[in-house]
């Protein structure tokens, strides 16, 4: 089977190519013979029930500084020319990515779009994971610096972290003391109309924050990802590294709970994270990385078993 890919991300002159995500699921792509297309999310374009983009053909090669090449860019009907959609920009999740979640579902019955635009939309991150939270560390979505001082009041220790903020950006932790509090409160409210995370401290964060991945609600693999000397964030994007893991059966429950959702709803590439074995503090559907690290511990071609789920899923429609 060979497929017109689109692929709907940032600028690939941007990219870290040892770790990046799309960058894998682009090699992985080419090596099967599937056609890619590279364009960013401004680049889209609607009119008399039509989307296109503004695209360039695009070849990857595994060489920094020379690893993609560009053809000359054409007008791609992305509900009549591609096969299939990947919509990989990162977020900020802002009007702008909402947009381009309204204009790819347009499509979404003729071309298939992973993840699921609708359900992108309807499951940032952070708020997603409100579904079960049962399994979530104490949590409160707030404006308000009265009640994030009673919160800090139950709780000794808290972190502060934009709701729909992405990367490791913005996450502040909060001691007993509350030094800063008003401050950060203050700059977080001029800086985000929206409400605001906060969250009881886990001291188990200095163990690693996991990363597992999800295809088409199924455990493809997971690493446990470390903080940086001094820091409390463990994302690879701002210091962490990665290291090998296992499932806790704790871990093992909240994947089974979340599966059958996360492929009824369109999901099919989906990163969680799970603090102290338990723990779960984000379902990422956006963008989500990790796959190269786990390759590489693991062995496991996660970019080919996601490429096995769309190859059926366009097969099957």
């Amino acid at each position: 089977m060979s497929l017109t890919v689109a692929v709907q991300m940032d600028p690939l002159d941007q990219i870290n190519i040892g770790g990046d995500s799309s960058f894998a699921l682009m090699l992985s792509a080419q090596a099967r013979g599937h056609r890619l297309f590279h364009y960013t999310a401004d680049a889209l374009n609607y009119a008399d029930g039509r989307v296109w983009a503004l695209a360039h053909p695009v070849t990857v090669q595994r060489v920094k500084g020379d690893h993609f090449s560009f053809g000359d860019p054409v007008k791609l009907d992305l509900g009549e020319d591609a096969d299939v959609v990947l919509m990989r920009q990162d977020p900020p999740f802002d009007l702008g990515y909402i947009t381009a979640t309204h204009l790819l579902e347009r499509i979404a019955d003729r071309t298939l779009i992973v993840n699921d635009p609708a359900n992108v939309r309807n499951a940032p991150e952070k708020v997603f994971v409100l579904d079960y939270a049962h399994f979530m560390p104490p949590t409160l979505i707030t404006r308000s610096l009265d009640e994030t001082r009673a919160f800090l009041a139950q709780h000794g220790e808290i972190v502060l972290k934009p709701l729909h903020g992405n990367g490791g950006k913005a996450i502040f932790k909060i001691g007993s003391d509350g030094a800063n509090l008003s401050a950060l409160i203050e700059v977080f409210n001029q800086t985000w109309r929206e409400p605001h995370m906060v969250q009881a401290f886990l001291p188990d964060v200095a163990k690693g924050d996991k990363r597992i991945v999800l295809i088409d609600g199924e455990v493809a693999g997971a690493i446990n990802r470390l903080p940086g000397e001094g820091e409390i964030r463990s994302n690879l994007a701002v210091g962490g590294s990665a290291v090998q893991t296992v499932l806790t059966p704790e871990e093992v429950a909240i994947c089974a709970e979340l599966g059958p959702e996360l492929k009824r709803r369109g999901l099919l590439f989906v990163g969680i994270d799970v603090i102290g074995g338990k723990w779960l503090t984000e379902i990422n559907v956006t963008s989500p990385t990790g796959i190269v690290a786990i390759e590489t511990f693991d062995g496991t071609d996660v970019a080919g078993l996601i490429w096995d789920a769309i190859e059926r899923k366009v097969a099957a429609r």
